[in-house]
């Protein structure tokens, strides 16, 4: 009996020990009643490999899908030729390596993220949230390529490292080309003063068509400027216009805005650029030909034209009258924009001494009703003009 005893306990003590063996292996299946489910050594990588086709064909369809939306954009919207070659010539690439292997692997039945969605996803706020969506899409999906490329064949992963570079550059110059087109469109200037409505003042004249707002706020503390110009960033881009902040060019690096407006004292437009980077917008205020042509040397993307007429917010500054409109009409290479009293009574003097676009602070932000005021002055610098007679009239009263 003692014999039979130890005997069994032997026994015990080796099976367990055979059942640690093979846990260790992935060879024991409790769900199985212990019956050893044998599995041959490169099974398990074959396994493996085969999601990381998945892996990969489900990424590179990603890429291809993202940079197509991309593609259309820059041909039909932005009719660039440069940026659709480019986007052509990178799915292109990228289709290279869409292998019949890797196209093979695909299971989208089986896929359990074809269910998945968020809500940001069903609906998009413009062309711009569009394509920030789609190159997030791309530039994601090839850090996935460029990963688990590795992995299956040699010099993937470093090809799409350099796919992802030029994707960023890709971004780059298209968002900085959308910004100077949006630039190029724009007629009317907003430039805000500080208002208990604030907010609501502004989406008003963005609903009348506005498409460009400057942030100006002398007096409030940084933590209010903050709040405000990222709530005002992300106002005007669901309206798909652009947004500038007045000097500071911490604040609009800190909101993500399209770019700063700089007074004749403010830094140089060189310095402001390497902090800002190369597609964001520059403006510099101007009083006469001499900044004029120094702010355009320097690389302004705008410049303000003006004080026109006399204006509480230019305090210490004289007017300088129609005829540095005239002078901007005739010499100026770049946008830009008279600005300075302008409101609906003097609107068209402006207007038929050459002026194209204006900016406007007092006539908007303490008007009764912003969007009619806005819809005025767009449908008025949207009209046929006649400049050079009128001026000649100016000229000769």
């Amino acid at each position: 009996m003692l014999l039979l005893i130890k005997s069994n306990l032997v026994q015990k003590i080796n099976d367990d020990h055979n059942i640690r063996n093979m846990n260790q292996a992935d060879c024991y299946d409790e769900d199985n009643n212990g019956v050893v489910v044998m599995v041959e050594p490169y099974s398990q990588k074959e396994q493996v490999q085969q999601v990381v086709l998945r892996i990969l064909d489900a990424n590179l369809d990603r890429t291809r899908e993202g940079l197509r939306i991309i593609e259309e954009w820059c041909r039909f919207g932005l009719n660039n030729s440069d940026l659709t070659r480019e986007c052509k010539h990178l799915r292109q690439e990228v289709g290279l390596w869409h292998t019949a292997e890797l196209r093979a692997a695909r299971n989208t039945s089986g896929d359990a993220g074809t269910e998945l969605s968020h809500p940001q996803e069903e609906q998009r706020e413009s062309v711009k949230s569009v394509l920030q969506a789609n190159f997030c899409r791309v530039q994601e999906a090839l850090r996935v390529i460029e990963e688990y490329g590795k992995l299956y064949s040699s010099g993937m992963g470093k090809a799409f490292k350099q796919i992802r570079y030029r994707v960023y550059t890709l971004e780059t110059n298209l968002m900085g080309f959308t910004r100077y087109q949006q630039l190029l469109r724009s007629r009317l200037y907003l430039v805000t003063s500080s208002k208990e409505n604030l907010l609501e003042t502004v989406e008003a004249a963005l609903k009348g068509g506005l498409t460009l707002v400057q942030y100006r706020q002398k007096t409030a503390s940084d933590t209010v400027r903050l709040e405000e110009a990222r709530r005002l960033c992300q106002l005007c881009h669901a309206y798909d216009a652009l947004f500038l902040v007045n000097d500071r060019i911490d604040l609009a690096l800190a909101v993500d805005a399209d770019g700063v407006h700089l007074g004749q004292e403010d830094m140089p437009i060189s310095l402001a650029r390497d902090l800002l980077g190369p597609h964001k917008l520059i403006g510099r205020s101007t009083t006469n030909a001499d900044e004029m042509q120094r702010a355009i040397t320097e690389g302004a993307d705008y410049v303000g034209v003006g004080p026109i007429y006399e204006t509480p917010t230019k305090e210490g500054k004289s007017a300088v009258g129609l005829q540095y409109i005239n002078y901007a009409a005739k010499n100026c290479p770049i946008p830009w924009f008279a600005i300075g009293g302008i409101d609906p009574n003097n609107l068209n003097d402006v207007v038929e001494v050459g002026a194209k676009r204006v900016a406007v602070v007092r006539s908007i932000m303490e008007a009764e009703q912003p969007t009619l005021v806005t819809q005025y002055f767009l449908s008025q610098l949207h009209r046929p003009q006649t400049v050079d007679n009128k001026f000649k009239l100016y000229e000769q009263s």
